[in-house]
């Protein structure tokens, strides 16, 4: 398995929720059904997390290539340095949280 630093790993216990839940399906005791009830802000947060950093993803790609696009049609009408609006770009672009960072922008 190939170790990729820059995706995001869950924060969550996914093993441990599922154990939850089926402790609460099949026992159905107060102690169960509130310790399923607990997971749900954790889950709700780490929602949230993903949602931020596919929305980053998704904003930095549309960046990028909407750079990619205007040097090409720079070069395309010859100017003289095609290549600034993705130096530009690739310059003013963010580091991304650590891969233990919750996803928001600081």
């Amino acid at each position: 398995m190939t170790y990729e630093p820059h995706i995001p790993r869950p924060t969550v216990d996914r093993e441990a929720i599922l154990t939850h839940l089926r402790a609460a399906q099949h026992r159905r005791t107060p102690v169960a059904i509130w310790t399923v009830i607990a997971d749900i802000p954790v889950m709700l947060a780490e929602i949230h997390r993903l949602y931020a950093l596919l929305s980053r993803a998704r904003w930095d790609f549309a960046d990028m290539l909407a750079a990619a696009r205007a040097t090409l049609d720079a070069d395309r009408d010859g100017e003289a340095d095609p290549l600034s609006y993705l130096r530009d770009e690739v310059s003013a672009h963010r580091p991304w949280p650590p891969a233990d960072g919750d996803g928001r922008d600081r």
